[in-house]
């Protein structure tokens, strides 16, 4: 293959991106060598295995992608913003609202709240590390690799354009030649791999290493919404990678499971990704009503209102969430019995999600509320949650949803469910919990800027497509019409008024580096759980000595009872695993092999795939059982961080 068959060109846009990616690559590469980091950036950072860096690098990244993907959307809203715009080609727009859809949710989304999974849950259970900190490394370069495989397709190969749900027979050879389509297989084939690992490796680190005394129901509601979470992960996560694997023969190999010609059935890839992907909606709306939970008890300055209900509520939800794919093609001719199964089913699913408005609503009332910038996050949620949750029970009545399906409806509602219940609480939980990842919390006054642009610049982007949508504007179009210019500039300058929010959000994240006053305590909220029983920055080895006996609201009646979780009594060796770069070497090689898989490159991919299973082997052989950390050391680093008399 030819360099002109190889890189993407003709697209001015693309060639811009291809210089900027260019002048970032440069400045990172001059910037480590000039500083003489390169030493560092390896042995702090690309082979940690400790659960709060590796949380900190699936955030950057996420903020990364939610770049990117903001970008594809902020492109899509020129080209709609007028009639017979031609800002973008129709070949790019397709492109363009595939990887916007694609990025947002997989590389996004789910990063960002794993992010704050990795260093939020160990710390809420009084854990020292994750149950396989080994494996942990391996998933977020599994994540991260499928990622770059992935956006490398802007510039190499060209970006898939079958949409983000990449239905068959569209997404087949025939109808998708080229190596677009492979990159949205391999990416998320590669990318997968790590979420699935981390969803075990939650599970297994809250079931069996909580703190000594701390039962199920006295965990954090976040670590609840977690471990629920997992669950979804560990049964849903298989079927995607199935789905990709059998699509990636088709494509690669000549096979026909979804094709007519070979008696395959293009229908089955609709069944087997929505199988997936409504299950996929609850992995990241989950997490998120933790959030909110810990945020707006925190604030509210009261316990949890219903904790039990919460927590079962979030157990029905899991459930049903497997239970509602059909809803996602009422239209496509599976039967009136069918649609009015799935579609009561579906209304079943907002029973337990309405009884969380509610609890959130009672934790509130009659109490002192502070509005900090994650609270208001967490407050504007509900009612935008809550349209978005109406809508949802208007398209899930099998009848109606012959008028909305495909519709800007839809569009908008989607965004109603996923922006509010997602992106809203990625911000409240970083806002949140920034204090205990970095020392200092962000500077409250550009939060609120920051806020206030992103929550008005949302509903002004998305409430006009309802209307548009109902007035039988198609979703996927590439040219608006006159008689929809007025709703469709309206949506455009919302968009850029979220634009603006996240730019103010970025700079507000310097700003503090360079302004804010360092945390002293640890406790920068007067927070209720363990997290904040640590000193900050939090050592290495998370606690000292293990809580025992704790309850719910663990650091509440800590504090209370002139206690903390330092006993210097008790103080023991601490035992902590090494550093490795092999899981790093190990996705490399993996990534490289996806690589030549994406161009068909058969016998390369198959060369890489064998070193990949060697660093397997290689791994199985590895007998470093990590170290300890002596009691000297650590009598010096909590008297440190806890301001304490050397004596």
């Amino acid at each position: 293959m030819g360099l002109d068959k190889l890189l993407v060109t003709g697209e001015p846009l693309i060639y811009a991106g291809m210089v900027a990616i260019a002048l970032v690559t440069s400045a990172i590469i001059f910037i480590l060598t000039y500083f003489k980091k390169w030493t560092w950036l390896w042995r702090e950072w690309l082979t940690t295995v400790d659960h709060k860096k590796i949380g900190i690098m699936y955030i950057l990244s996420a903020l990364a992608m939610l770049f990117r993907g903001g970008m594809d959307a902020l492109m899509m809203r020129v080209q709609l913003a007028f009639p017979s715009m031609n800002f973008l080609g129709a070949q790019h727009y397709d492109e363009i609202f595939t990887t916007h859809g694609t990025v947002m949710i997989i590389f996004m989304a789910m990063p960002f709240l794993i992010g704050l999974m990795n260093i939020i849950v160990p710390l809420q259970i009084g854990a020292r590390d994750f149950a396989f900190p080994y494996v942990n490394a391996i998933s977020f370069w599994s994540f991260f690799f499928g990622a770059m495989l992935f956006n490398l397709s802007f510039v190499i190969g060209g970006s898939p354009d079958a949409g983000w749900t990449s239905y068959t027979p569209l997404a087949g050879a025939a109808m998708s030649p080229g190596p677009g389509q492979n990159f949205y297989l391999m990416g998320l084939q590669l990318a997968g791999i790590g979420t699935l690992a981390t969803g075990i490796n939650l599970m297994v680190t809250i079931l069996k290493m909580r703190a000594p005394g701390m039962k199920m129901f006295q965990m954090p509601i976040f670590t609840w919404s977690t471990l629920i979470t997992t669950f979804i992960i560990i049964f849903a996560f298989p079927i995607l990678t199935v789905n990709l694997a059998l699509l990636t023969i088709d494509r690669v190999f000549g096979s026909h499971f979804f094709t007519l010609a070979g008696e395959g059935l293009p229908m089955m890839w609709a069944n087997l990704f929505w199988m997936w992907g409504h299950p996929e909606v609850y992995i990241v709306i989950l997490p998120a009503f933790g959030i909110f939970s810990e945020v707006i008890a925190t604030f509210a300055r009261k316990r949890l209102f219903g904790y039990n209900v919460m927590v079962w509520s979030i157990i029905v939800i899991a459930g049903l969430s497997f239970t509602t794919w059909v809803h996602h093609f009422f239209t496509m001719g599976t039967g009136a019995f069918v649609n009015s199964v799935f579609s009561i089913s579906t209304m079943l699913i907002a029973v337990p999600t309405g009884v969380k408005i509610f609890n959130w609503l009672a934790t509130m009332y009659k109490s002192k509320m502070e509005f900090t910038s994650p609270m208001l996050w967490s407050l504007a949620f509900i009612p935008s949650f809550v349209i978005g949750g109406i809508t949802g029970v208007m398209l899930g009545m099998a009848a109606t949803d012959y008028q909305y399906h495909n519709s800007y409806f839809l569009v908008a509602h989607f965004h109603y469910v996923l922006i509010p219940g997602t992106v809203f609480a990625c911000f409240s939980g970083l806002v949140f919990w920034y204090p205990k990842m970095f020392g200092h919390k962000l500077n409250e006054t550009l939060s609120k800027w920051s806020f206030w642009f992103f929550v008005v610049g949302f509903h002004v982007c998305f409430l006009p497509q309802f209307f548009v949508g109902l007035d039988g504007m198609r979703r996927r179009v590439f040219h608006s019409t006159p008689e929809w210019f007025s709703l469709n500039f309206l949506s455009t300058i919302g968009a850029f008024g979220m634009g603006i929010g996240f730019a103010i959000f970025v700079y507000a994240i310097y700003y503090s580096l360079r302004y804010s006053e360092r945390e002293k305590t640890g406790d920068a909220w007067d927070g209720r759980t363990l997290e904040w029983a640590t000193p900050t920055p939090i050592p290495s080895y998370n606690f000292a000595t293990l809580p025992d006996n704790v309850g719910y609201d663990a650091l509440l009646e800590m504090k209370k009872n002139g206690e903390t979780t330092y006993d210097e009594s008790k103080l023991e060796p601490i035992h902590m695993p090494s550093s490795s770069g092999k899981p790093f070497i190990m996705m490399l090689i993996l990534f490289f092999a996806s690589f030549a898989l994406v161009f068909e490159w058969v016998t390369a991919a198959a060369i890489f795939l064998a070193g990949g299973v060697f660093m397997m082997i290689l791994r199985s052989f590895d007998y470093d059982e990590g170290y300890h950390i002596e009691v000297d050391e650590i009598k010096r680093i909590e008297r440190s961080a806890r301001g304490l008399n050397d004596e």
